[in-house]
């Protein structure tokens, strides 16, 4: 049975691959309490969940990734965040969705972005392509070849209960595992290595969605790379986390500014803002909102000389 809430390295001896595997239960679970999303969308946006925690073991940074589909379709935004140490949160907007999983059709023409926001603002990476394939995987594998990274596959799969995926990575030569080279005894051809790339592609292509949802990480491995020598890593945990809080929604409320919200006040008597990834409501009433503006006011003051 499948480890659920975690994230597993692993990587091919003999050639210049890398790969993660990611389940999700709980956590997954987490992030679905609030919402009554239909299964197309719920399927979708579990997979780019999937996705976003495949793609940050990837990559070096201390911050947030974040993976945004926007377009013209039915469900026009999906967004999930996932921070350096794999704390995750996702969320989607839709309407009249019709009942299909293919993205083509629940997105329509629109974009895939990659965000990635390490230290400050001057360590900011965003990359840009159009929605192009079915599926989030599809979508993911043009992004790569467009921006002209590492070539990259990822096989990805959710449902109610559950969301898992495998990636596959080809490194750079000058990062095969020690020992291999270019070519030569114990070392293997760029033919070689040509060859065995379109091999595990082929071989993962085979994988079930019920395989990656069932089988433990020891057992998965075994059954689609039987013939290669891949070295396992220690799991790391995965899980909801989001980073909504009572001082971020008043930032957000200092932004609207004093009128707008006064006249929210009146009417209504108090400002509720609920965040859209984990339902928690903040509530402002009229001393609130005179101590926010105030603490805005003097903080303003505070940084002028």
């Amino acid at each position: 049975m499948a480890q659920a809430d975690t994230l597993r390295r692993f990587l091919f001896e003999r050639y210049p691959f890398r790969g993660q595997l990611v389940h999700l239960g709980p956590a997954w679970a987490a992030m679905m309490e609030h919402h009554d999303y239909p299964p197309q969308v719920r399927d979708s946006l579990g997979e780019a969940v999937v996705a976003a925690a495949l793609l940050s073991s990837t990559l070096k940074y201390d911050g947030l990734l974040s993976l945004q589909l926007r377009g013209e379709g039915p469900m026009h935004l999906m967004l999930v965040e996932c921070t350096d140490g794999l704390g995750m949160r996702a969320v989607a907007r839709f309407r009249d969705v019709p009942d299909s999983r293919d993205l083509r059709v629940l997105s329509g023409n629109g974009t895939l972005t990659v965000t990635v926001e390490s230290g400050n603002a001057a360590n900011r990476y965003q990359g840009i392509v159009p929605l192009a394939g079915a599926s989030m995987s599809d979508c993911l594998r043009a992004y790569f070849e467009h921006s002209e990274q590492l070539p990259t596959r990822l096989w990805l799969r959710a449902d109610a209960d559950s969301a898992s995926g495998l990636l596959l990575q080809r490194l750079p030569v000058t990062a095969r595992p020690q020992g291999v080279t270019e070519s030569g005894a114990g070392g293997v051809t760029d033919e070689e290595i040509e060859d065995a790339w379109r091999r595990v592609q082929l071989v993962a292509d085979t994988v079930t969605a019920d395989e990656l949802a069932r089988l433990d990480d020891r057992e998965l491995l075994r059954r689609l790379f039987a013939e290669d020598d891949v070295r396992m890593f220690q799991s790391a945990p995965v899980f909801f986390r989001c980073r909504c809080s009572r001082e971020r929604v008043g930032t957000m409320l200092r932004a609207l500014g004093r009128e707008e919200v006064d006249s929210v006040l009146e009417e209504f008597g108090q400002v509720e803002v609920r965040c859209e990834f984990c339902s928690r409501a903040y509530r402002f009433d009229a001393v609130d909102a005179t101590a926010l503006f105030a603490a805005g006011a003097d903080a303003h003051r505070g940084g002028v000389h």
